[in-house]
């Protein structure tokens, strides 16, 4: 099966969808798998050379405002003309990301991912909402399915499971692998860290902006 991951994150490089992609991909072993990178509100040559190539597409992105990037949107919209003839549908997966605890926040981003499926004329697979986005990078040195990593791991090797079979699936939502209070302490102690960094102190991370 011919397999395209589009890699929706506008980071360069280190980004959690990066990260998603690349365990799918060794879960995928055997597949025909190319990995493009959506940075842009820009469809490419190449890239429509590779979608239009593909049997089954695979999109990782973070959720913005609960929804799917702009430069993301931008790009599904040209992929829509690319579709237009009959017999070129395609099976659809989709992973989103997000800074809240919940996996389930993701679940108006997948809606519109369906959506967009219906428009394009293609076939909706299934869709995986994880929470605790920040923290996938951090599991890259975690063993497949140990500890914390446990519920994600079971997650995309159900979603690569779907994908090299062609079936389509419920979707589903996984959270951090950590208590929520956990969670939330780690958050703030990466916001300190990080504006320690930028010069500024501790306190400015409560400051209140007026009008």
């Amino acid at each position: 099966m011919k397999i395209v991951c589009i890699n929706g994150s506008p980071k360069p490089s280190g980004s959690s969808s990066g990260v998603i992609l690349k365990e799918l991909r060794d879960l995928l072993k055997g597949q025909d798998i190319k990995e493009i990178s959506v940075r842009k509100p820009e469809l490419t040559e190449e890239m429509k050379a590779a979608v239009m190539d593909s049997e089954c597409l695979v999109f990782a992105f973070p959720l913005y405002v609960d929804s799917v990037p702009s430069h993301l949107t931008a790009v599904l919209q040209q992929m829509e003309k690319l579709f237009q003839e009959p017999e070129t549908d395609r099976m659809v997966y989709a992973v989103v990301n997000c800074g809240f605890y919940e996996g389930y926040q993701n679940h108006i981003a997948l809606n519109i991912m369906k959506c967009w499926c219906k428009k394009a004329g293609l076939s909706w697979g299934q869709g995986l909402g994880i929470g605790g986005g920040g923290m996938i990078p951090m599991l890259s040195d975690i063993p497949e399915g140990k500890g914390i990593k446990k519920d994600f791991s079971a997650a995309l090797k159900e979603m690569a499971c779907s994908i090299s079979t062609g079936r389509k699936a419920e979707d589903r939502f996984v959270s951090p692998g950590i208590p929520r209070i956990m969670y939330k302490l780690a958050g703030q102690m990466g916001w300190r860290k990080q504006i320690k960094e930028n010069g500024l102190p501790v306190k400015e991370l409560s400051r209140r902006i007026l009008k």
